[in-house]
């Protein structure tokens, strides 16, 4: 047994409360859905648009502070070691106060710290500011996903899971054309590119002003308070703590595998030593553009997929598949086959992935979903957020071929293991006694 009294290998039964809702699909989503689908996706996409800023222009920081790479590396493990501190600090806030406002207060302070990045004067203070755009960060993802997946209806979850999610691969994507566009067309500094940042964010934070509150988060209070249930009971439950285990460690497997086929992949395109594909830099973000129309493709599709066939077994398909690829995303030989390496790897990474919000939201107790999905997202990323540095160790003495395929091939297993070992609660309905504790509880 895995996690109390979950069934290894549990099939996906879809609950009685939405059989015969197929038919509903098609309806539209009031205003108010709307506005929360899209400013937890704009927030999610600019997030993703800051982070791989500094993915991309690393080396242009590098030369700028006459720094190694390696050293400017650890940027990102900077970021990625914060974001557990705002997932637990703006998750905790907002199942006391609701998704709302915490939401609001995130998006204004990650907004002000990646504008503050394009005015860095050293590599300390862009640290610095890395590091408090860490904790926005991870505030955003948890805060923005429960309140999205609140707000669908539950037999829509896995479309709108899959265009949530690729809200991310929409930020590579879009920092991608924007550094083709400032550095390359312009010939701007990597500088512009943190200023123009805050220009979108900002449009996120004025459509935030028109959402209204979870009723699900309303509905969840409404039941505590009649029960005279804290959050600490609903937290400290035994079979929620061991699901959080668990789903901590397959969100660790999660990290490492789309951080591991993203990170160093455009260095590894464009290097011209330790194996690099010696190709123009333009080459490798024409390729980064690609891959990440690639990874939207895989998340709508699987994310849409894992609504039929449950989102355990459309995670463990993705995570299978994406083996064989491993060979062609890493040893090829020409652009042309690197790239369609590349957007075949992206199709199946980010397939996995676009049934995480969905996945994770149904799987955390009404009570503490602010909290839930975030945490164990963002400390899955903290122990995924050494990935980069390995790599480019990795690199160094045994060329990026062989450190792309040894950190790759290994988590695309874990993914799949632990995924067909765990639990889904595919289209659970939120606000019911059914979602208010683990299913495990009941057995």
């Amino acid at each position: 047994m895995l996690c109390g009294c979950w069934t290894p290998g549990s099939a996906y039964r879809l609950p009685d409360s939405d059989r015969g809702n197929t038919q509903r699909v098609g309806t539209r989503l009031t205003k108010d859905q709307r506005n929360s689908f899209i400013a937890a996706q704009l927030g999610w996409t600019m997030d993703a648009f800051d982070y791989f800023i500094v993915v991309l222009v690393y080396a242009d920081i590098a030369e700028t502070f006459h720094i190694s790479k390696i050293e400017v590396a650890f940027v990102t493990t900077a970021t990625l070691f914060m974001r557990p501190v705002g997932a637990l600090l703006f998750g905790l806030w907002a199942d006391r106060v609701g998704r709302r406002i915490p939401l609001m207060v995130d998006v204004a302070f990650y907004s002000v710290v990646g504008f503050l990045c394009a005015f860095a004067p050293n590599f300390t203070v862009l640290v610095v500011l890395r590091l408090l755009y860490g904790i926005g960060m991870g505030g955003e993802w948890g805060l923005g996903a429960a309140l999205a997946m609140e707000k669908i209806p539950a037999e829509r979850r896995g479309f709108f899971s899959g265009l949530l999610q690729e809200g991310y691969s929409f930020g590579y994507l879009l920092a991608t054309l924007a550094s083709l566009l400032v550095l390359d067309g312009l010939g701007l500094s990597w500088r512009w590119l943190f200023g123009l940042s805050i220009v979108p964010a900002l449009i996120t934070l004025l459509i935030r002003t028109r959402v209204t509150e979870s009723e699900v988060w309303q509905a969840a209070q409404t039941r505590m308070r009649t029960s005279s249930t804290k959050i600490r009971d609903v937290l400290f439950n035994p079979v929620v703590v061991r699901r959080f285990i668990y789903l901590v460690l397959l969100m660790t497997a999660f990290n490492w595998m789309s951080h591991g086929t993203q990170d160093v992949y455009p260095t590894f395109l464009s290097a011209t030593h330790n194996g690099g594909a010696g190709l123009s830099t333009q080459a490798a973000r024409w390729i980064a553009v690609i891959y990440n129309i690639g990874a939207i493709i895989g998340g709508l599709v699987f994310g849409t997929l894992s609504q039929r066939f449950g989102r355990r077994y459309t995670i463990v398909f993705c995570a299978i598949l994406a083996l064989p690829i491993v060979p062609l995303f890493a040893f090829s030989q020409t652009a042309a086959m690197l790239c369609l390496g590349a957007f075949l790897m992206q199709v199946m990474v980010q397939g996995a992935w676009g049934v995480i919000p969905a996945h994770l939201t149904e799987m955390s107790p009404d009570a503490i979903r602010g909290f839930y999905p975030g945490v164990t997202y963002q400390l899955g990323n903290l122990l995924a957020a050494f990935n980069l540095p390995i790599q480019e160790h990795l690199a160094a003495g045994h060329g990026y071929p062989f450190a792309l395929a040894v950190t790759i091939v290994p988590v695309l297993v874990a993914v799949a293991a632990l995924t067909w070992f765990g639990k889904d609660a595919t289209a659970i309905q939120f606000g019911t006694a059914e979602s208010a504790l683990p299913m495990a509880t009941k057995t």
